[in-house]
């Protein structure tokens, strides 16, 4: 695909475009506890707890994949939690949600979407909040976790000079009914989920990560600019490094949750390292270029290469 083009469609997918206002927020949350060690722009807030930190994240599922299944929007309600906990280096405690519902059937689709994956990936929901007469449909979960304060992984640390290093599983296909989710998750066992998740946990505690995220709804290269935006720093990333699942084309798989995936950065001495516990692990890790001083998000294919993102004059979430 041509690299203009390929910018084009990223800078205008709605899974980049909608993190935008973000950043706008911030200044009605004054933060004073000298116990919120990271809040803002990372997976998960980071609260002291004495060797230990404390991990609070929350999740809103999308209005148009409440609308279009059910069932999927519950099952990823816990899912994309899970990984916010996961990307921070920490496990996962349990969970609460509000659900926002007047149809019994669409009810009954969402909550055995969540409890298929609570019994995956062995989270419990402890409590929540339940509107029964809403207009709409809608599904909120937050997350409690835990971490080593040692092994905490931020998306604010990343310093150039280090590589990028993107993960993910191959093994899966497109949603079919709502093709920018990617399912590497629901037909496989707990233990094969838990490893894979466990791949960050072990990264951080062993000191091989500077920076990380799990890839989310913006994709590879959207969240790869959340971490570049917080971290103050840009990147170079050659397309042509980044693994593809077989049957998809690069544009499609940039722009898709990959159900798992990680992207983060490390010193280039650790890199074999990084790739080594990802691969172990079960998923495909290649480094797909370098983080750069320059606060900007350069692609590059061949002999050709273009900004994707100048973080300099424009933003992906506004939160620095």
């Amino acid at each position: 695909m041509n690299l203009e083009s390929l910018a084009s469609q990223l800078r205008g997918f709605v899974g980049i475009t909608r993190k935008k206002q973000i950043g706008s927020l911030m200044q009605f949350f004054p933060i004073e506890s000298e116990r919120i060690i990271a809040s803002f722009g990372e997976d998960a807030a980071v609260i002291d707890d004495g060797e230990e930190v404390m991990l609070l994240a929350a999740d809103g599922i999308w209005s148009k994949l409440m609308e279009v299944d059910p069932e999927w929007s519950g099952y990823c309600s816990v899912l994309v939690n899970v990984h916010d906990i996961a990307a921070m280096g920490g496990w996962p405690v349990a969970m609460v949600d509000v659900l926002s519902v007047d149809n019994q059937e669409i009810m009954e689709k969402v909550l055995r979407g969540m409890k298929t994956a609570i019994e995956k990936f062995h989270v419990p929901i402890i409590g929540g909040h339940l509107h029964p007469d809403t207009p709409y449909s809608a599904l909120d979960v937050a997350i409690l976790g835990k971490a080593k304060k040692s092994g905490v992984i931020l998306s604010s640390t990343a310093r150039a000079g280090e590589v990028v290093v993107a993960a993910a599983d191959m093994d899966g296909q497109p949603h079919p009914k709502f093709a920018i989710n990617f399912d590497s998750t629901s037909f496989k066992d707990s233990k094969t989920l838990l490893m894979q998740l466990g791949s960050m946990q072990e990264l951080g505690e062993r000191g091989l990560v500077k920076a990380g995220k799990d890839i989310s709804n913006p994709g590879l290269l959207g969240t790869l600019g959340m971490l570049l935006e917080t971290s103050r720093v840009g990147a170079v990333v050659d397309v042509e490094a980044i693994p593809v699942p077989a049957g998809l084309e690069l544009a499609s798989w940039l722009k898709m949750y990959p159900g798992m995936g990680f992207i983060v950065t490390a010193k280039p001495e650790n890199a074999e390292a990084v790739l080594e516990v990802f691969e172990r692990r079960g998923l495909t890790a290649r480094v797909i270029g370098r983080v750069t001083q320059e606060r900007k998000l350069v692609i590059l294919q061949g002999s050709e290469e273009i900004v994707l993102f100048d973080l300099e004059k424009e933003c992906v979430t506004g939160i620095h």
